[in-house]
């Protein structure tokens, strides 16, 4: 068949013609369009089209950029055309060419009577036909499909004047409107740390310094013509105006220098509440945090929608509330301050999480030397009180501790400690009557009536509550007790011979009613309990050092012997004033009764006065919160340290230290030894470490053991 040589003057297409064998017109072209991505195959005008194979531009002029010939003819005609009906001629002639009256489009006899601007514009029509399904398909697959911004959506939108609601939440934005003259380090500090949930935007615009220094040329020049004026007209000195004066020279010198720059700074933040009282409260706590540090906060009225964007983190600053700010004030808007308790005095307690710095405190130099330690069970609090002790040891400190389960008597056999077994086999004696030794300003009669105070307390502990007539009668035969060894308010305490148990049984036997007390105390004097309780002290405790083990004692004894205990260490720190860390681990076996719980308050609160600090260690947090004097000695003590706790006592210990949500997760999510430490008003997150020799002597973990033991 002869070719049809047609040349467009845009030269887009350059030749038409037909192929004798294969019975297709053939387009050739040097600029295809852009090749479609969706494997999709489209019915258009001249029969099935497979987008795989066929560019489609948007461009109106020519075929559009990238049409081939070799594509055109090995793609669209080839496969194609070919699937129409005119690919079989002969057969199918008659159908083809007449369909009412008209000459199929379809036909090969159509295609030949085209020109090649026609034909041009058939091919162009095929492109749109084809783009426009292609894009009506991808409508259709575009609606059956969830986007990310459909999955966070909110299921319902609500935009009032004070707030939006959205879903189940209530929302409000606020943004600062001025600040102070002076504003500290870390000011957003108290909001961030707050326990309300919310979101905190900082956006920063830097200026140019050129022009800011033409800006405050201009109100320099302002500021001495007013002072200029003020002093013609003989007014007294405006301060306002002077500091006015003096922070603006400060700012252009500091600019001039490279020392400072200057920005606009907006600082939105957007709280979230689940009812309308809870946001009016959370509101104002935030309103009050800011006003406190006299920073004004607005809250975005009739802008919620635009106070809500720009708290999303898009970077999208639809509230524009913004201030000028030079570089020093904009670092303090940095909202997380992360605190430092490092000093040149006291001990090393670990390292901060934050930073990594080292935590060097010295406990004494607090309002009281007083330490508590919360943690379930082997989350490594025994092992930081033992780091504690080993290192106050070092710098000269005495120590005492009361262990009920025999964990330090390693610690103390390596220091050269004394440990001092009390059980009913030992030979190692507390007399519970024993006195101290009257300090400077104290009398016989101060310390015989606190004495019979808490030998009270103690028979309340081995007998049972007593009731008002059994505590009288017991008051009267400790005081005879003490007469009958000449023991009274003239008396020189320094050279007295105590009473006994036996002593006191006597008494009782004399006094009416008092028969049934002495029955009662049979078994601590002569029963199975009688060696332990009614003979002479026999303890030495002239040691830096000083372990007493209680654990071989029946679970009943336990409360009364470290009620006994503690009465013999406070009668001992009383006599002789020194720096002194008393730890009383387990300390909730004291806190189930009432009498044991009120010594033990009373020795924290009076600690201070006899340079001592009281740790107290406990993993049942129920147990201890839940006495009554449980909250009082936590608000006595100056130093806490909080490990990992568990889910069902979070509540509990979050509300008591006052904790935030974040730092709830803290203690939830710690590993052995993480916590969080505080000293006075301040707090860190902290991991106790221990170098490999002080971990040799204080582990109590059974691998580290056997492994210390093989390699001996």
């Amino acid at each position: 068949m002869p070719q049809n040589q047609n040349t467009n003057p845009n030269g887009n297409l350059n030749q038409t013609s037909f192929s004798p064998n294969q019975n297709t017109p053939v387009y050739e072209n040097q600029n295809l369009g852009q090749q479609f991505q969706n494997n999709n195959n489209v019915q258009g005008a001249y029969g099935q089209y497979d987008n795989r194979s066929i560019g489609v531009s948007p461009r109106p002029n020519g075929l559009g950029p990238g049409v081939n010939a070799t594509n055109i003819k090995q793609n669209f005609a080839r496969n194609q055309v070919q699937s129409n009906p005119i690919r079989n001629q002969q057969q199918q002639k008659p159908q083809q060419q007449q369909r009412g009256g008209k000459i199929d489009k379809n036909s090969r006899e159509y295609l030949e009577r085209l020109s090649a601007a026609d034909l041009r514009k058939e091919v162009i029509n095929t492109e749109i036909e084809i783009q426009k399904k292609l894009i009506e398909s991808e409508k259709y697959y575009r609606e059956g499909v969830s986007t990310i911004k459909d999955l966070i959506s909110p299921s319902s939108v609500k935009i009032t004047t004070g707030s939006i609601e959205l879903g189940t939440k209530i929302v409000r934005t606020f943004f600062v409107l001025t600040y102070p003259r002076v504003i500290s380090s870390g000011w957003l500090e108290g909001v961030v740390n707050a326990d309300i949930p919310l979101d905190l935007s900082i956006f920063i615009y830097p200026r140019d310094s050129s022009e800011v220094l033409k800006e405050l040329k201009n109100k320099v020049g302002k500021i001495q013509a007013s002072l200029q004026l003020n002093a013609e007209k003989g007014q007294a000195r405006d301060p306002a105006l002077e500091t006015a004066y003096r922070d603006v020279e400060g700012l252009r010198d500091a600019i001039q220098q490279g020392v400072e720059k200057f920005y606009r700074v907006g600082v939105y933040i957007t709280i979230y509440a689940d009812t309308p009282e809870q946001l009016e409260k959370y509101s104002q706590g935030v309103e009050g945090l800011m006003s406190q540090q006299n920073i004004i906060m607005k809250r975005a009225a009739l802008q919620m929608d635009d106070g809500f964007i720009s708290s999303l983190p898009i970077l999208k600053d639809d509230l524009g509330v913004i201030n000028n700010m030079n570089t020093s004030p904009l670092s303090a808007c940095f909202p997380f301050v992360s605190s430092e308790l490092s000093s040149n005095d006291g001990v090393l307690y670990g390292i901060n999480r934050h930073n990594t710095s080292l935590i060097i405190f010295d406990r004494f130099g607090l309002e009281n030397a007083n330490s508590l330690v919360f943690a379930t069970s082997g989350a490594g609090k025994s092992y930081a009180v033992k780091l504690e002790i080993l290192r106050s040891l070092m710098v000269g400190v005495s120590v005492i501790v009361i262990d009920p389960e025999q964990e330090y008597k390693v610690l103390a056999d390596t220091l050269g400690g004394a440990y001092v077994n009390l059980s009913l086999n030992s030979p190692n004696r507390i007399n519970p009557f024993d006195l101290p030794k009257p300090l400077p300003g104290e009398t016989a009669a101060d310390i015989l009536r606190s004495a019979v105070v808490d030998l009270i307390g103690l028979m309340n502990l081995m007998l049972g509550k007593l009731n008002p007539s059994e505590e009288s009668i017991m008051e009267r035969a400790i005081q005879e007790s003490y007469a009958k060894r000449d023991i009274n308010e003239n008396s020189d305490l320094g050279e007295v011979v105590v009473p006994t148990m036996t002593d006191l049984v006597e008494i009782l036997n004399g006094i009416v009613g008092g028969e049934d007390l002495a029955q009662r105390l049979y078994k601590y004097t002569e029963g199975t309990f009688a060696g332990l309780f009614n003979q002479r002290s026999n303890i030495n405790i002239d040691n830096n050092f000083i372990v007493f083990n209680i654990r071989d004692l029946q679970d009943t004894l336990r409360p009364i012997a470290m009620y006994m205990l503690l009465k013999f260490v406070w009668s001992e720190v009383r006599s002789s004033l020194k720096k002194r860390i008393l730890a009383i681990d387990e300390a909730w076996i004291m806190m189930q009764y009432e009498d044991s719980a009120k010594f033990l308050f009373g020795l924290v609160k009076r600690a201070r006065k006899y340079y001592l600090g009281v740790t107290t260690i406990t993993q049942d947090v129920g147990d201890f919160l839940n006495s009554p004097f449980g909250k009082p000695i936590v608000t006595n003590a100056a130093m806490k340290l909080l490990l990992k706790q568990s889910s069902a006592a979070i509540d509990l210990v979050g509300d008591t230290f006052a904790l935030t949500g974040g730092e709830k997760q803290v203690l939830l999510q710690s590993d052995v030894g993480q916590g969080i430490f505080f000293a006075g008003s301040r707090h860190v997150a902290i991991e106790i470490i221990a170098f490999p020799t002080e971990h040799k002597i204080i582990t109590t973990n059974p691998k580290d053991i056997l492994d210390n033991q093989v390699n001996e």
